[in-house]
């Protein structure tokens, strides 16, 4: 690997790192500190997520959006689509059960 190309990976990564930091610290301190409203905490706690998400994907599992690697990213939307619909499928069933043995 060129020294070139090593600099690029480690810079990648530590911008990664610095923003996957970041996007759990801001959570954190609205956690903590309060002060907010629950409905601004949770919006400021999606947004994280959501990019913080973007953020391992892009930084860390190295996948974007190029011709390549959207097959990836597809096997990835894939797999999170069945984990939801399994998930969902087993709260409905749960809730329901439960429901009924009241």
């Amino acid at each position: 690997m060129s020294e070139m190309n090593y600099q690029h990976e480690v810079r990648g990564y530590l911008t990664g790192f610095a923003l996957a930091l970041f996007l759990t610290l801001v959570p954190f301190a609205f956690v903590v500190w309060g002060g907010f409203g629950a409905v601004a905490t949770l919006i400021v706690l999606g947004g994280c997520a959501l990019a913080q998400f973007v953020v391992q994907l892009r930084f860390f599992l190295h996948i974007d959006l190029h011709r390549q690697k959207r097959e990836d990213l597809q096997l990835i939307l894939f797999s999170i689509l069945l984990l939801v619909i399994m998930a969902g499928g087993t709260i409905w069933i749960v809730g329901n059960l439960g429901m009924r043995m009241m």
